[in-house]
């Protein structure tokens, strides 16, 4: 059986959508029903049945993220963009590449474009093995009901995306503070697990994202706490407990592949129980 995140993390209709290129670079996927609100701005995008592409005349790093601003503000004050969240993410097709332009964070999903972030499992392994609490466990936090994405929806302890300016390792450390209250000091202990991709169709777009999977070991007598409003709880699970919870789709896709990459490289759960997750390890090509 194929589990439900497995599969949604790669549901995505290429026929549904057109390319949306930067000089002749694919960076991204627009819904064809979105299309005719970008012709509305002639002056800014080249609109073909294939395509849509920025104006050459915008050539600069500043004039994309000018041109692009302007009609992302326009989209957002007519509740096309929902969830403005006054974060800069950059237009780049790999983490380490020069950006073509920045954009707004909620627009990120209306373009396609790929987005960066980092999930970190928050794992506790008691030392007295023979204790009744002696099986490792995983904090689980509950997204805020007020949350612009998966309101509710349960997640890993610790995860966020990746803004322009901030590397892996930085992000890291500030979302172990924000998202549970863990100082730095234990924060840049986290080590790294691999990296899942996913390409989905959402409501609001297309989720085109790269995941940094990291494993934090936490102390026993450590409680993670939320400091930005972003976490309604954090609850400390069985292992059995996060699996029924992935298999339910009680969790988050994002976090459901962080918990499987984590629980399959400690062995903890048989690999026969994600079918297809290694499809998951390799990229998906814009076409």
């Amino acid at each position: 059986m194929t589990l439900p995140c497995i599969t949604a993390a790669r549901r995505f209709d290429v026929q549904a959508h057109v390319p949306f290129c930067i000089d002749a670079e694919q960076v991204g996927w627009i819904r064809t029903g979105d299309v005719p609100l970008l012709a509305r701005w002639p002056d800014v995008f080249d609109i073909d049945s294939g395509r849509v592409t920025l104006a050459p005349a915008f050539n600069t790093v500043d004039l994309r993220s000018a041109a692009l601003g302007s009609v992302i503000g326009a989209l957002a004050a007519e509740d096309r963009i929902p969830g403005w969240r006054n974060e800069t993410y950059a237009i780049r097709n790999a983490f380490d590449a020069p950006p073509l332009a920045y954009i707004e964070r909620a627009a990120s999903r209306f373009f396609g474009t790929m987005t960066y972030a980092v999930h970190l499992n928050g794992v506790v392994e008691y030392a007295d093995s023979g204790a009744p609490r002696g099986a490792p466990q995983l904090w689980i936090a509950r997204r805020s009901d007020t949350k612009a994405t998966d309101p509710g929806m349960l997640d890993n302890v610790v995860a966020g995306g990746i803004g322009w300016g901030f590397g892996v390792a930085e992000t890291i450390v500030k979302e172990c503070w924000e998202e549970a209250g863990i100082p730095e000091e234990i924060a840049t202990r986290a080590v790294a697990g691999r990296t899942a991709h996913v390409l989905q169709t959402l409501p609001e777009g297309t989720q085109a994202e790269q995941i940094f999977i990291y494993d934090l070991a936490l102390p026993a007598d450590f409680a993670p706490r939320n400091q930005d409003g972003e976490v309604g709880e954090h609850r400390l699970a069985r292992i059995d407990e996060a699996a029924r919870w992935i298999e339910e789709g009680a969790m988050t896709v994002d976090a459901s592949l962080a918990t499987l990459d984590c629980l399959l490289r400690r062995r903890w759960i048989d690999e026969d129980a994600c079918a297809g997750i290694e499809a998951l390890f390799v990229p998906p090509v814009f076409a």
